[in-house]
């Protein structure tokens, strides 16, 4: 099979955000500082590893379809959905927000692509479905850390 122009611009566009995240990722896990340093530092580095072999499945599968993965620095910078990440050390509470949003910026624009992706190639969409499932659970397991218990109703 041959990727379209539609599909190959889709899944490149998830390649470059799963790239930035990656980036992100170490950025924040090299810089984050405060309560709970170690359990967030190595946390940051599980969804790293994650997502480093999302990015490396995703330019395979965009091989297989004989489309052309695009990596490069500037190309990721110029193209990714994911807002810049801040210089210097961050505040671990401010850590957990920056990669939460991340994450769900990276799941949205999965789920934009999606369908277009399923209606050409379902193979591609399957692979999605197990970052979106995957980069989801990383946000809730992030995010519950500056959670706060809802208040139960009696």
């Amino acid at each position: 099979m041959h990727a379209s122009i539609t599909l190959s611009n889709n899944l490149q566009s998830v390649l470059v955000d799963l790239i930035e995240l990656h980036i992100q990722g170490k950025q924040a896990h090299w810089n984050v500082v405060g309560k709970n340093f170690r359990d967030l530092h190595l946390q940051l580095d599980e969804i790293v590893v994650d997502v480093r072999e999302f990015s490396d499945q995703l330019a395979e599968r965009m091989r297989a379809l004989e489309a052309i993965p695009d990596g490069r620095s500037s190309t990721v910078a110029t193209t990714t959905h994911l807002a810049p990440f801040p210089d210097g050390e961050v505040d671990t509470t401010e850590t957990v927000d920056l990669i939460t949003e991340r994450l769900g910026s990276a799941v949205d624009n999965i789920r934009a692509v999606h369908d277009a992706v399923d209606e050409e190639d379902p193979t591609s969409a399957d692979v999605l479905h197990v970052f979106i499932e995957k980069l989801e659970q990383h946000a809730w397991m992030v995010g519950a850390e500056n959670r706060v218990p809802k208040k139960r109703a009696n």
